[in-house]
């Protein structure tokens, strides 16, 4: 099961020895903001910059830290919104048939992989 986003957040924060107030601080956000936050009790997800704030404060992945508190990235939101007619079907495909969606998902990390190792000096 996937952990929710308050919950790697908390254990993140207590790993890291912040406190609440401290870990807000941090954020600039109010510490009663982070306990919502903590306890997936928050009336919407944080925007994006707060997100990665967090990350980087708690050296957590931004990308999927985004993803799990239900947010898109802005830029894969550039590309949604420019492919947006495709979109519909492509999700829709997925959905129905689980063993497209895995050979897209394992078609993209071989992709990821690959591009990372050809960085590598």
């Amino acid at each position: 099961m996937t952990e929710s986003f308050g919950k790697l957040i908390r254990q993140a924060r207590k790993a890291k020895g912040y406190s609440q107030r401290e870990l807000a601080g941090l954020l600039e956000v109010d510490f009663t903001y982070l306990s919502k936050l903590e306890n997936d009790r928050a009336e919407y997800p944080p925007k994006e910059d707060v997100i990665r704030s967090l990350a980087r404060h708690l050296d957590l992945n931004e990308e999927e830290l985004i993803f799990l508190a239900g947010r898109i990235p802005q830029r894969d939101e550039d590309l949604l919104k420019q492919n947006y007619k495709d979109m519909p079907v492509l999700f829709r495909r997925m959905r129905e048939d689980p063993e497209f969606a895995q050979r897209i998902f394992q078609a993209a990390l071989s992709e990821e992989s690959s591009s990372r190792e050809g960085k590598k000096p």
